[in-house]
């Protein structure tokens, strides 16, 4: 690749709105798929089950373009202009992860991906480089884009397991081309770290076994997003107000310190996503959850697993005026929406499960039931001290 041709590339990345633009050879090291299996083995991934079924693939990117000779990596900055760790502080708020707060990433970045490739193709034959294949992915294929951005140089893999880069700290967002046409490699990026711990002691939930490896099973970002079912009992407190998401670990990390804010409109937060009032959640009916998330990544865990998230929320606030709005969701067609009403309820307003007993005797799911002999075994105890 001449310098001119890889010059052309990265301005018109660039004028795309990527922050960033390196190149990965078309291979991962052994260790990142053997990692990746022990992971799996370990049952960290929890129910993802996608992770088991493709994991053998996203060992290497020739088992998903056996064509492919380079890795093109691109980064864009969703760096917020705040600790989003404030939503935290405000009481009868919820808190929705940084990367959530407005366009769904993978609508901005893929598009772009798309012209970039079709660049690259025209200017490899202009430049008399031959046809180039293209194949353009963000995060939605069984590719291991954290290991080839630390193979490209775009950052390492921290602790917490996410990409860290010395200029934009833990705020990139990736998305590759993998090409036909032999690219110059860029130089990896070196590990970091240190001795610093700062992003595992910061998780909430204690989500990190070991440095660089994540229990998905405890973390509040699979907790609220991919897991489907309950919350177990034991994580909800440390949940806190975390409605979508949680950002703890990368915004512990002191790379950050080097980031800076988003500059693309489509990735800086709404103000109506900053911290949004629990009360306006829990009273959201289906069609006003997809009104206020239309175009947001929050919109995909669907109306149910929102409410059961809020309704986490609301009982970790112990902001009694919310026990009203908390209580409307009893009667949910959702059991899982009922459960957690059940729950919240219990530390809100004890006396409104009581006056509202009646329901658990006509509940016929065994999770509500039990959320009903737990709660009411509490108010029970309560009434006995």
């Amino acid at each position: 690749m001449n310098a001119g041709f890889r010059k052309r590339l990265e301005g018109k990345a660039k004028a795309l709105g990527f922050d960033t633009m390196r190149v990965a050879p078309a291979a991962l090291a052994p260790e990142a798929g053997a990692r990746l299996r022990d992971w799996v083995a370990a049952g960290f991934h929890g129910d993802m089950g996608w992770m088991e079924e493709t994991a053998e693939r996203r060992a290497d990117p020739r088992a998903l373009f056996p064509e492919v000779r380079s890795v093109l990596m691109l980064g864009l900055n969703y760096g917020p202009d705040e600790d989003p760790r404030l939503a935290l502080d405000q009481p009868g708020a919820g808190a929705i992860s940084v990367y959530a707060r407005h366009r769904d990433y993978h609508d901005v970045v893929k598009g772009r991906l798309k012209e970039l490739a079709g660049f690259l193709v025209a200017a490899a034959r202009r430049d008399g480089l031959g046809g180039a294949d293209v194949k353009v992915f963000v995060d939605t294929a069984p590719v291991m884009e954290k290991p080839l951005a630390q193979a490209a140089g775009l950052g390492w893999q921290g602790k917490h397991t996410n990409l860290v880069s010395r200029d934009f700290g833990s705020w990139l967002f990736l998305g590759s081309i993998f090409t036909t046409l032999e690219l110059a490699p860029d130089a990896p990026e070196e590990d970091r770290c240190g001795s610093c711990r700062a992003c595992l002691d910061a998780c909430p939930t204690q989500a990190f076994p070991k440095p660089y490896v994540l229990d998905a099973r405890r973390c509040v970002s699979y907790l609220t997003i991919e897991h489907k079912g309950h919350i177990p009992a034991a994580l909800r407190e440390k949940i806190g107000a975390r409605v979508y998401g949680c950002d703890d670990c990368l915004a512990a990390c002191p790379w950050n310190k080097f980031a800076e804010a988003a500059r693309e409109a489509k990735l800086q937060a709404r103000a109506d996503l900053r911290a949004p009032r629990l009360d306006t959640l829990l009273r959201l009916d289906e069609a006003a959850f997809r009104a206020l998330f239309a175009g947001s990544p929050v919109k995909r865990i669907g109306h149910a697993r929102f409410l059961r998230n809020v309704l986490v929320a609301a009982g970790n606030s112990r902001e009694a005026a919310l026990a009203a709005p908390v209580a409307a969701h009893l009667e949910s067609p959702d059991a899982i929406v009922r459960a957690m009403a059940v729950w919240a309820l219990a530390r809100l307003r004890p006396e409104f499960l009581g006056e509202r007993r009646r329901l658990a005797a006509r509940e016929d799911d065994a999770d509500v039931l039990r959320e009903w002999k737990a709660a009411l075994a509490l108010i029970k105890k309560d009434r006995q001290t």
